[in-house]
């Protein structure tokens, strides 16, 4: 007996052919043909040749006989896995979207960028999800972070994204919790990063490595006990540069923090609360100007279920 799909808003835009060879990637192309001139398949009960294009709502029909062939999980071009629910999910985030661009609420533990060993990433779902568009990264979050993560759909708009990234017309600014106090509350941390480490003099860098400036702007918001809800903006986006410059020029590492904090930062905080997994760094807000119509665009991130309960038990106010 024959089944049926209904086309998600994920899909919107793909084509018949591609569409199956994401659900049943066993199939040759010459079954999936001979299928859809006997019409086994049909869309929104017609036939079809199979090169139409999808919308949301299309209720594809699946001949009983394809079973053979489906395998839920696709497997792209860099090795990376992740599933139709993957993509679903990542759907979810999005807070903006446009010809230009797409702004999303990455959760933490997604990993912005594929590699190796990177099962799913945002910018390989992200090229699924819009298969008619030129996907570019234009910024980079890490993986432990979540927040406001901006991606470009064509060259002209990561162009002047990425411009305006490099230029310092976009601001961004991060909400983090440090285990431990900072002296003075506001200030600049302007100093350079090397492998992992701060160091304030460029001279102090081995021969033959070479640091780079780092400078964030930082101001607290909220203390309890020796915990310290603070503010930054970055003026530089150095790898892990808020992780250092809290853990090594604070003194204050951010709660979750294995890598720089150890023990100290994922240590049980306020008693009733057992140890910390995750890392308590917020991309909370960016604010740039559209790369077609330079129409100021402000977009916010939401606080993670996971930060929330310990955010409200200190009683810390989200600016």
């Amino acid at each position: 007996m024959a089944g049926t799909i209904i086309i998600s808003d994920t899909e919107q835009g793909i084509r018949l052919g591609r569409w199956f060879m994401r659900h049943f990637p066993g199939m040759p192309m010459r079954d999936f043909y001979r299928l859809c001139r006997g019409g086994q398949i049909r869309v929104n009960s017609s036939r079809v040749r199979g090169r139409e294009i999808l919308n949301a709502g299309d209720v594809v029909r699946i001949p009983p006989t394809i079973d053979t062939y489906r395998n839920p999980v696709k497997k792209n071009e860099a090795g990376d896995r992740y599933s139709l629910e993957d993509l679903e999910q990542l759907r979810q985030c999005i807070i903006h979207d446009d010809d230009d661009i797409v702004v999303f609420d990455k959760p933490a533990g997604l990993a912005v960028q594929g590699g190796t060993g990177i099962r799913k990433s945002v910018d390989k779902m992200a090229a699924a999800m819009y298969p008619y568009d030129k996907i570019a990264l234009v910024h980079r979050l890490d993986r432990e972070t979540s927040g406001v993560l901006v991606v470009a759909k064509n060259q002209m708009a990561a162009q002047n994204l990425a411009r305006a990234f490099q230029d310092k017309t976009a601001h961004k600014q991060y909400l983090a919790l440090l285990m431990g106090g900072v002296s003075p509350t506001r200030g600049i941390i302007d100093n350079y990063v090397i492998r992992g480490a701060v160091i304030t003099d460029p001279s102090q860098a081995p021969d033959g490595l070479r640091p780079q400036r780092a400078i964030t702007e930082y101001e607290v918001l909220s203390t309890a006990g020796d915990l310290t809800w603070i503010a930054f903006s970055p003026q530089t986006g150095r790898t892990h540069q808020l992780r250092l410059h809290s853990a090594q020029t604070l003194g204050a590492p951010i709660v979750g923090d294995a890598l720089y904090g150890g023990d100290m930062a994922r240590a049980p905080i306020m008693g009733s609360i057992g140890p910390i997994n995750r890392l308590f760094l917020l991309a909370h807000q960016i604010t740039f100007r559209h790369p077609r119509t330079g129409r100021l665009i402000t977009l916010r991130a939401q606080v993670p279920d996971f930060m929330m309960p310990v955010l409200k038990m200190l009683e810390f106010q989200i600016p």
